[in-house]
């Protein structure tokens, strides 16, 4: 089948199918232990946040050490092997809830340990890829991958609020447990011969790992110019997703129904954007595809700003969609070129460290400027905390344009 199509090869297939699962299980379960925080273990705003820290601290504690251990290993078994676990770490939260022993602390600990199987799972599902697909297949495999994870995007939280509504956030949570469950099962099916583990690992040597790793990371691979303009994207990133809901809420004054509809238009524009960013690339080259996302996303917070210029309820609603809509198109576009050039530019035995490298750094920029923008907001408002998130990306779109990486083409 031609670019355009959907099949790859057969082993592409099992890989995509257990993927998408279990990412639509992931988006169920982030909505579903939000609400078991503060709908069964009466949490508040400030435990919602600790929650989510528990979630991503594991990049920043392990990211590095997962990293250079996962080069050393076959991925397709710590695949399996992660997604068991966190099966098995999310089944435990419904069991613990019927044995009425679940508090906020136990929570935590189990979605830190959830998290830390996460990046496990990711370094070596990311890396995994490019063995399993031809180089000049790698771009149009990672975009079906975002078109899935786009569908999850905008469908997952809508389903975990009817699961919720029906039967419970602790049950709701047992869903994402059979996801994982499904995802392992699928993976098993996929028969690859990968570089046997290695052996002799020592402190000394993962340490050396780690070093080379950041080294061709941020050096010699001439990842350096992209890697520092996507940590400063999500500074507009966390930013956004820190006021987007209190500016839709306090300063707009939308309801829940007419918020959702926001979120949706995103999942919208992602689907879109993962659809059409193949042929985009084609036409425009890797550089130029990935500074246009990034100033579509420019003009989508602005449009945003905007909104609140609007007398009109309905005006105001739907200039809020168009916005979204236009950054989830961006965010659909840009993921499957960014990651197919760094896979293609990184040998095989340094694609776990890089991944894990660059991801963990992002993580901990969200980690670092969500609470700062949300004392920011609070003391000087929302929308001005907008008007710096589009700054932002605007600047990111500016400083790669200026570089020669507008010029990059990833090589096949």
């Amino acid at each position: 089948m031609g670019d355009g199509g959907f099949f790859i090869s057969r082993a592409f297939s099992y890989y995509w199918r257990a993927d998408a699962v279990s990412v639509m299980g992931t988006y169920v379960t982030l909505f579903a232990l939000q609400a078991l925080v503060v709908l069964t273990l009466d949490g508040t705003a400030s435990d919602v946040g600790w929650l989510n820290a528990s979630r991503w601290l594991p990049y920043l504690v392990f990211g590095l050490v997962i990293g250079a251990l996962v080069d050393g290993r076959r991925r397709l078994p710590l695949m399996i092997g992660t997604d068991l676990v966190q099966a098995v770490l999310l089944l435990a939260i419904p069991l613990l809830w019927w044995l009425d022993a679940l508090s906020l602390g136990v929570l935590l600990v189990i979605v830190f340990l959830y998290g830390t199987a996460a990046v496990v799972n990711m370094a070596a599902t990311m890396s995994f890829l490019p063995r399993l697909v031809p180089r000049d297949r790698l771009q149009p495999a990672h975009a079906r991958i975002d078109g899935a994870d786009a569908v999850a995007s905008m469908a997952g939280p809508a389903i975990g609020g009817a699961l919720v509504s029906a039967i419970g956030a602790p049950l709701a949570v047992l869903v994402d447990s059979l996801t994982y469950l499904y995802s392992a099962m699928t993976l098993r099916r996929i028969s690859l011969d990968e570089p046997s583990a290695r052996t002799g690992v020592t402190v000394r040597g993962v340490l050396a790992d780690i070093v080379e790793g950041v080294g061709w990371a941020y050096g010699r691979s001439g990842l350096r110019t992209l890697a520092i303009a996507t940590h400063v994207w999500f500074v507009g990133n966390a930013v956004v997703g820190v006021v987007l809901a209190p500016y839709a809420f306090l300063v707009l004054d939308l309801t829940a129904y007419q918020f959702g509809l926001v979120g949706a238009a995103g999942g919208v524009g992602a689907v879109l954007g993962a659809t059409v960013t193949t042929a985009v690339g084609r036409r425009l080259g890797t550089g130029r595809t990935i500074i246009l996302c990034h100033t579509i996303i420019t003009v989508g917070v602005v449009v945003m700003v905007l909104a609140g210029e609007l007398a009109s309820r309905g005006a105001t609603v739907g200039l809020l969609v168009l916005g979204q809509a236009l950054y989830g198109l961006a965010m659909g576009m840009s993921n499957s070129h960014e990651m197919s050039y760094r896979q293609l530019v990184t040998p095989d035995e340094l694609q776990a460290r890089t991944n894990t490298t660059l991801r963990s750094i992002n993580r901990a920029v969200i980690v670092v400027v969500a609470p700062v923008a949300g004392v920011l907001a609070d003391a000087l408002g929302v929308r001005p905390m907008l008007v710096v998130a589009a700054v932002t990306f605007g600047l990111v779109a500016a400083g790669l344009a200026a570089t020669p990486f507008r010029k990059v083409r990833a090589p096949v």
